[in-house]
């Protein structure tokens, strides 16, 4: 094959090949997967409420994406990020109630209840022993009598963060505007959410919302929840109320009294017990969806959160659309007018790849749920300038090489392999800048680098594929050293052919 029908093969395959790609998009439905900041979203930063290792947070993590994939989020973002974990939820409609689930440490204990107070009672309980404190005290002492009482009273009620799990606690349960209506005495933990295998919400017209669990087999799980079950039903020492308490997370979730038989307790079947609560649907499944992925290792406080609505993401991607636009049709106008038929075939190159690159990201959206951020849309608008510094720097070789008093045509077969290592060597320098990006940074910062390597990378195909073969032929088929102005070279540049 000669050297020109080789050119020619190169344009017309890299042609073809970008509109292969994009006729492949359009015929599979594929479409770029936007980001948290162009579709809307949440994000938060959770912060362990104690030191954790790398082990608890990394398995956290792993929970924390079961449980968002549940949500049916579409390509989150969930990392560590020094010692706290960033989570990025794109698309999600309730952004607030995502937030709350993700960090939501779901520990689930069985407890017996020893007693029970309601919220009126504590409250007169308090009040009397402010009260005697305050006669204790003498006249005028009252602020000790009452840090006194309020003692007194959080050593007997009150629930302390770091309760021990076998040990007595007294926990309160809420209504649904967070009013205490219920303080609990309970007993040991029977029961930990270890034993579980599942969990599913599920709805009964007389009970409504409900969660069902399933126990694990054997000793793991539903025999001991059996044993806490008989204790609780015969009214032994260590529940004499009949009820056992499901806690979530340091709250009473409810308090259901164990029923069997008249005579003999009847051990439950470890897929036929209910966790009711006066639940909505959207609280059975978070509770029914966190169950069924285990409490997290580490207690999570959100630091930072953010919640981006649709239209605000929308608003940025038309920003970006917008810039885009004027920016490629002001860098088109500069080529056409400075370079002409150059430039025309300059804006060829990067149309082919564009379209190599709206084939891939649509690709890797839909089949690697790759999402495209802000940042990665910035990566693509700098791409542009890199694209546009590869073409300029084969022009501008050309007209030297012009100046320097050879032919059109020659000058044309002789700068392109000097320029093109020059610019390998430039977008060699790009490549490295964004892979030290994408592999030392989190967030969107990665995406700006992946974009930004992926474009400079198209840009050396199109350059060597498409640019040079083009312009090879466009010179010797043209007459360029007639027309000079047509390749934006003044006709006083161009020296004549030595004799």
């Amino acid at each position: 094959m000669t050297g020109r029908r080789r050119q020619l093969a190169f344009a017309i395959g890299i042609v073809a090949l970008a509109g292969a790609g994009v006729g492949y998009t359009l015929w599979s439905g594929n479409e770029p997967l936007l980001g948290l900041d162009l579709q809307g979203g949440a994000s938060v930063v959770l912060e362990p409420t104690r030191p954790a290792s790398d082990e608890d947070l990394d398995k956290a993590v792993e929970i924390i994406r079961n449980r968002v994939d549940g949500l049916g989020v579409v390509e989150p973002e969930i990392s560590t990020q020094g010692g706290n974990i960033l989570v990025q939820l794109p698309g999600v409609q309730d952004q607030q109630r995502a937030i709350d689930l993700v960090g939501q440490t779901a520990e689930l204990r069985f407890r017996p209840v020893l007693g029970a107070i309601n919220e009126s009672g504590y409250q007169a309980a308090v009040e009397a022993a402010a009260e005697a404190a305050a006669a204790v005290g003498g006249e005028g002492d009252e602020a000790a009598a009452d840090r006194e009482a309020a003692a007194g009273i959080e050593a007997q009620f009150a629930l302390t963060p770091d309760a021990a799990a076998d040990s007595v606690a007294v926990l309160a349960q809420y209504d649904d505007e967070r009013n205490v209506t219920v303080r609990y005495f309970l007993g040991p933990t029977g029961v930990t959410g270890d034993g579980l295998e599942s969990a599913e919400s599920r709805f009964d017209g007389l009970t409504g919302w409900f969660v069902a669990p399933v126990f694990k087999s054997g000793a793991a799980g539903i025999d001991l929840f059996n044993a806490l079950g008989a204790e609780c039903f015969w009214r032994g020492e260590t529940c004499p109320t009949q009820q056992v308490a499901i806690e979530m997370d340091n709250e009473v979730v409810s308090a259901p009294v164990i029923q069997g038989g008249e005579a003999s307790f009847t051990p439950f079947e470890r897929d036929r017990i209910t966790i009711t609560g006066s639940f909505t649907q959207s609280e059975a499944e978070d509770l029914a969806l966190v169950l069924d992925y285990g409490a997290l290792p580490v207690e999570l406080e959100a630091q930072q959160s953010r919640i981006v609505s649709a239209s605000l993401g929308t608003d940025a991607l038309d920003a970006g659309v917008v810039a885009g636009i004027i920016g490629l049709i002001g860098v088109s106008l500069y080529l056409l007018f400075y370079y002409r038929l150059l430039g025309l075939i300059a804006i060829m190159s990067l149309a082919v790849s564009g379209a190599l690159l709206w084939t891939i990201i649509s690709w890797l959206g839909e089949s690697r749920g790759l999402a495209l951020t802000l940042a990665g849309v910035t990566g693509l608008i700098v791409a542009i300038g890199v694209s546009v510094d590869s073409n300029v720097v084969y022009f501008e070789h050309l007209k030297e090489d012009v100046r320097s008093g050879r032919t059109v045509r020659s000058a044309v077969d002789r700068a392109f392999p000097i320029a093109f290592s020059t610019i390998v060597k430039a977008d060699v320098a790009s490549l490295i800048a964004a892979a030290v990006l994408y592999f030392l940074t989190v967030g969107q910062v990665r995406g700006f680098a992946l974009y930004l390597g992926v474009a400079t990378i198209l840009d050396l195909v199109a350059t060597y594929f498409f640019m040079g073969p083009a312009i090879r032929i466009l010179a010797h088929a043209s007459g360029p050293n007639a027309n000079p102005a047509r390749f934006g070279i003044p006709r006083s540049l161009v020296a004549e052919p030595a004799q």
